[in-house]
């Protein structure tokens, strides 16, 4: 297949990779306590959420962090670990879906909060889930064509605001089951930040070279999740048939990249019936797919690698980790790592 959609790095690699934990549990448990007048008025039962989504907890950061302080936190970590000063970073993507404002960008906060330099390239990156991936691929651009030796990429999600306005809804009187369905995506979403440096392979002893990667798209069906800070609204079936249908698509078309032998598949984390759904269509081996939304709900363009850092001690010297996601609207995309 011609065009875009596939790419490949020459010298382009993961120095770190990194995440932090939002500090505030909140069951699934917590949340059916709550909602019990609704399910009582509809007919429903407790339990729905970590029955039908697999999702045990989730998390929220404290009241006061924002979603720069958050993003900062897991940059200033992954900088730690890459032992680069930060003198050298020449760029910050900031990927998150959360926004405080819509100028100026996320990423000046946390150019500032992280001191890097005013030669430093800094801006926000948003698609959705697949922001972060987006960002590797731009970021890797950047490095193999000598534009920039090193780029940090950071994440930070929250659920505070949206889990309140969910609940108000569902809470009520008038709510009906149609509302808990349409808002049950909602109440899947959880906290959390992610960072990653990346550099050049021949330069960083012991970093994971970033090989190749491709991307799809179908976006006639752009409508069946829009989201924003207050709701995040679903057509949860439509969206799962049309979401694997293009993974499938794109998995079949693609010639760059071979599936057959990767010994991680980092996916992006949404529910157990995701999860179950895409490593059936595309073939995949259960055991080499790491699982982070149990605990820690759905993080949006986080998860993937909020999961690839939980992971990392598990990974041996040589392992192939597909890095996969899709994104509402819909895109899909895969980069492979070379750990």
């Amino acid at each position: 297949m011609s065009g875009n959609t596939n790419f490949t790095f020459e010298n382009v690699a993961v120095v770190a990779v990194e995440a932090c934990d939002a500090t505030i549990e909140v069951t699934s448990s917590d949340i059916d306590d709550r909602l019990v007048d609704l399910y009582a008025r509809v007919g429903s039962t407790a339990g729905l959420l970590e029955s039908l989504a697999g999702i045990r907890a989730r998390r929220q950061w404290e009241e006061g962090v924002s979603f720069m302080d958050a993003a900062a936190m897991a940059g200033e970590k992954a900088l730690v670990a890459s032992g680069v000063d930060r003198s050298q970073i020449g760029l910050l993507i900031d990927t998150s879906v959360c926004r405080e404002r819509l100028e100026p960008s996320s990423a000046v906060t946390v150019c500032d909060l992280l001191q890097l330099p005013s030669t430093c390239i800094n801006f926000d990156l948003s698609n959705a889930c697949l922001g972060f991936l987006n960002a590797i691929h731009v970021a890797g651009t950047m490095i193999d064509s000598g534009t920039i030796d090193y780029a940090l990429i950071v994440d930070g999600e929250g659920t505070r605001e949206i889990e309140g306005a969910t609940m108000e809804r569902l809470l009520d009187p008038h709510a009906q089951m149609a509302d808990l369905y349409s808002n049950f995506a909602s109440l899947t979403l959880g906290s959390g930040s992610a960072a990653m440096v990346l550099g050049r392979h021949s330069e960083n002893a012991g970093s994971h070279r970033v090989t190749k990667g491709f991307f799809r798209a179908e976006t006639k069906h752009h409508g069946l999740c829009v989201g924003s800070l207050q709701e995040m609204r679903t057509d949860t079936a439509a969206l799962l048939a049309a979401g694997t249908a293009l993974s499938k698509t794109a998995w079949d078309d693609s010639d760059i990249v071979d599936a057959t032998n990767a010994d991680r598949f980092v996916i992006h984390q949404i529910s157990s019936v995701h999860t179950s759904a895409m490593i059936d269509i595309l073939g995949l081996d259960p055991a080499r797919v790491p699982l982070t939304y149990p605990d820690y709900g759905n993080i949006g363009p986080c998860a993937i690698p909020f999961t690839l850092a939980k992971e990392t001690s598990q990974l041996s010297e040589g392992d192939r980790v597909l890095c996969m996601g899709i994104g509402s609207g819909l895109n899909a995309a895969v980069i492979e790592i070379i750990w």
